[in-house]
């Protein structure tokens, strides 16, 4: 591992996959702020306050219009790999479209970091290199959770601040990302760029000695030299890669679809049921939020020693365990009072199960599973679900706990055990293979 691999790995995770989980967090923590400044707003239009049922639905658009703005980012991926490369203010209106802005640029750099990041590591760091970003994920949840403290800005006053802190690791990253090489793999196959693909793999790999990685990329490049950049439709009517595909779209859908964004929208009433002080409950919900680091660290640095199936596979069957627990757990607290902190413990573990393995994995899967002219479609199918289903979870959630209660979470149990049984058999182990060796496999 060489410090400019290392340090472009940190910078683009920084600038682009912590903002995603900044995002994903900031308006739950604040849902309280936001919700009064809708209704004060209203009144101050129309003269009467906003219905609790229109105020709900005008927060989950709130909410899901991020998931939205990351879609239409996700379709964008395509052309943009394919043309450059892998590189009024008090109003709830401006609100939305902000969300929806950070959306697109999330949309983005969700597809096109992993995506680089396969394309620059070597094959033995490539799962290492590939969870990076989902750690980054866990550290913008957790950031916004120790932002949102009363100490910092989780004053009333401050909501507008706080959603706005983003602009300063893009702007990082906008300034520094220009010292760093396009993906050798990008110049060499679609651009047939030897020495720039030759001198960007000297500069990553630290050593000049780079011949066998330049001859596996040629090989790739002949066995591509009849086929071009193909189109999502070509994608999915492409008998030849159906099981890649529909692997990338059920690891993609499962990850929104486990439930995750209701755990964290829940978290707060869940805590507060178990005891915990109304004005306490922040500082356990940061507590989380160290644990999710700490899940993502241990995922990161096995990865490459157990390889990605089992993380992914224990992950979702951990989540759909402490998904049944939690239901459990809310049906029977009050006539059992210890139950709320076997809900807790719940928690704890869905989130653990969620970013040791589902949180990061699937991206790394969309990059490993299919070859360079396949790879840009492969992202925006497999990114385009993510986000459907992100905007789904989100839109509906609030109105699913309204009608369903605790039994919304079996829904998600059952999704967490069906993606499990998928994965363990349909998708082969891909450590310390190359793009050549896992297409092979399928075919």
């Amino acid at each position: 591992l060489t410090f400019p691999l290392l340090s472009v790995t940190l910078l683009v995770s920084f600038g682009s996959s912590m903002l995603y989980g900044y995002n994903l967090a900031v308006v739950n923590s604040r849902a309280v702020h936001i919700k009064t400044f809708y209704n004060t707003t209203w009144s101050q239009r129309y003269g009467h306050g906003l219905a609790p049922g229109l105020l709900t639905l005008l927060y989950s658009l709130t909410v899901s219009t991020f998931s939205l703005g990351g879609l239409v980012g996700s379709l964008l991926v395509g052309v943009l790999v394919e043309r450059y490369g892998s590189r009024e203010l008090g109003s709830p209106e401006m609100v939305i479209i902000g969300r929806c802005i950070t959306g697109i640029h999330s949309g983005i750099c969700l597809s096109v970091v992993p995506l680089y990041l396969g394309e620059i590591a070597p094959k033995n760091l490539r799962g290492f290199l590939g969870l990076v970003p989902s750690i980054f994920i866990c550290l913008g949840v957790f950031f916004a959770q120790v932002l949102g403290l009363p100490e910092l800005l989780g004053e009333e006053r401050f909501w507008p601040l706080f959603l706005s802190v983003v602009v300063i690791p893009a702007s990082l990253q906008l300034l520094l990302l220009h010292c760093f090489p396009e993906s050798p793999r990008y110049l060499l196959i679609e651009r047939d760029d030897v020495c720039g693909a030759t001198k960007a793999l000297c500069r990553f790999l630290g050593t000049p000695d780079v011949q066998d990685v330049i001859e596996e990329m040629k090989e790739e490049q002949q066995s591509l030299s009849s086929v071009e950049m193909v189109s999502v439709w070509q994608l999915l009517r492409d008998r030849s890669v159906r099981w890649q595909t529909l692997s990338v779209a059920v690891v993609n859908a499962g990850m929104q679809l486990s439930g995750i964004d209701a755990i964290w929208f829940y978290t707060n009433t869940i805590f507060e049921n178990a005891g915990i002080p109304v004005s306490q409950i922040p500082y356990a919900t940061v507590g989380t939020g160290t644990i999710e680091v700490v899940a993502g660290l241990i995922g990161c640095f096995t990865i490459e020693k157990l390889g990605r199936r089992p993380l992914i596979i224990t992950g979702f069957c951990a989540m759909g365990i402490c998904l049944t627990g939690i239901t459990i757990s809310l049906l029977l607290q009050t006539t059992l009072p210890w139950m709320c902190y076997v809900g807790v413990i719940c928690v704890i573990g869905t989130i653990a199960g969620f970013c040791m393995g589902p949180a990061g994995v699937p991206f790394l899967m969309t990059a490993e599973l299919f070859t360079q002219s396949h790879r840009p479609a492969a992202y925006i199918v497999g990114g385009s679900l993510n986000w459907l289903c992100n905007f789904t979870i989100g839109f509906i959630f609030p109105f699913l706990q309204m009608s369903a209660g605790a039994f919304c979470f079996l829904v998600f149990c059952g999704v967490c055990l069906l993606v499990a049984l998928y994965v363990y058999f349909v998708i082969p182990e891909t450590k310390n293979k190359t793009f050549m060796e896992i297409s092979h496999i399928f075919a």
